[in-house]
């Protein structure tokens, strides 16, 4: 799916899955199987303790590291946690800020996913800012308002030069990991919603150049489908991204014309 004007991502969250001799053994897979990408950028997001080996496995392929969550502060007395430049420094390109999953069970606030976006692009990463409602939210029809409040908070503080590194991805709580999937055109229209906020704090053609992805059970059945829609440039790719031959039919999804 070839866009004008962004780059269309397709981003595996592997969550807390596989150790490094897994890794490795999935690295040599996707060697195997990994297209010859012709505008789809490709990154795999490891815990942190794969973060070496990932990076290592995957030298001069197309193929970039992330990771799944980061501390804003510098450096400190913060036990367990990471800092960005430490990512940048073990081999990450990009990070994900704010997933669902860490909302939901380690209370992070729109707040402290602002500071964490603002500290991944402070050090040069591409933060994946993660926003998207639960199933009791959409019943009530709160769902464009509360993803437009959410990107709102994400980016405050975040200059438009600096936006050019951030990355949206549109999650549907309510269908992370249940196998349940919004309609393309649910997605498509949350995501021209995620499209239109950023327009209206930035302008119209800085929001055109931002990638948006959606996530949310996205599978090789869905994933065209999916990415056929204008406004959405992608996908966070949870499940299905364990297995080298499922994501790679996603990516050769994402490179159909």
């Amino acid at each position: 799916m070839n866009r004008r004007y962004r780059k269309t991502i397709i981003a595996g969250n592997w969550k807390m899955n596989k150790t490094a001799t897994e890794t490795r053994i999935y690295a040599d897979q996707m060697k195997t199987l990994l297209p010859k990408a012709k505008w789809c950028e490709i990154v795999l997001c490891v815990s942190f303790v794969n973060i070496p080996t990932a990076a290592k496995s995957f030298k001069d392929t197309r193929l970039s590291v992330g990771a799944q969550n980061l501390h804003y502060a510098p450096e400190g007395a913060y036990t367990g946690e990471v800092s960005a430049s430490m990512l940048k420094d073990a081999g990450t390109k990009y990070v994900i800020v704010g997933h669902s999953e860490r909302r939901a069970q380690f209370g992070e606030t729109d707040l402290m996913v602002n500071k964490k976006a603002r500290a991944a692009v402070d050090a040069g990463l591409y933060p994946i800012i993660c926003v998207g409602e639960t199933e009791e939210q959409r019943e009530l029809g709160l769902t464009a308002e509360l993803v437009s409040l959410q990107v709102r908070a994400a980016l405050a503080g975040i200059s438009a030069d600096k936006l050019r590194r951030v990355v949206i991805a549109y999650e549907p709580v309510w269908a992370i990991g249940t196998g349940n999937t919004a309609t393309s055109a649910q997605a498509g229209e949350i995501c021209n919603e995620i499209r239109a906020t950023i327009r209206h704090l930035y302008g119209a053609r800085i929001a055109r150049s931002v990638t948006i992805l959606y996530g949310g059970s996205m599978n090789p059945e869905n994933a065209y489908e999916l990415l056929s829609q204008p406004d959405i440039d992608g996908g966070l790719v949870g499940n299905a991204s364990l297995s080298a031959s499922d994501f790679t039919a996603i990516i050769n999804a994402a490179n159909q014309e």
